[in-house]
């Protein structure tokens, strides 16, 4: 479902940017002196670079859940800074574009935060038998 949500994601981003960056082109207006020309490269550029991003996110996720293996160290490092990355937006998003954008976010975060926490290596359990250190009498000091 995350590797899913996270594809959908990264197509709506590409397609968003794209458009965002064709109305700049067709606008011939500068912002602060910035040509045209160059907000709307620059937009296709973050667009794909994101979308790229997003995308790679969301394949890591697909093969850790078609494995039922937990991500190695690369794929968890990517997952948490997609985490972290979604809870910053989700900060952003609930004053620039309302509640609706921020808990689309808050959803996705919370889906790469339970497959981070659903795969999460284990600690080996002690043996049953062994003595665990509690309750144990203190020996008795050497004379």
């Amino acid at each position: 479902m995350a590797a899913i949500v996270l594809l959908a994601e990264a197509v709506g981003i590409v397609l968003i940017n794209w458009f965002f960056g064709h109305a700049v082109h067709q606008q011939h207006m500068s912002l602060g002196g910035v040509d045209s020309d160059t907000m709307s490269t620059t937009t296709y550029v973050m667009g794909g670079v994101f979308g790229f991003y997003l995308g790679l996110c969301g394949v890591i996720l697909l093969f850790a859940g078609v494995r039922d293996r937990a991500p190695g160290r690369f794929g968890r490092i990517v997952l948490i800074t997609c985490a972290v990355t979604h809870g910053v937006l989700g900060a952003l998003t609930v004053g620039l574009v309302g509640w609706v954008a921020f808990a689309f976010t808050m959803v996705v975060l919370a889906l790469v935060v339970l497959v981070l926490l659903m795969y999460a290596p284990r600690l080996p359990a002690e043996p049953a038998d062994a003595p665990s250190g509690e309750g144990t009498p203190p020996e008795p000091a050497a004379a």
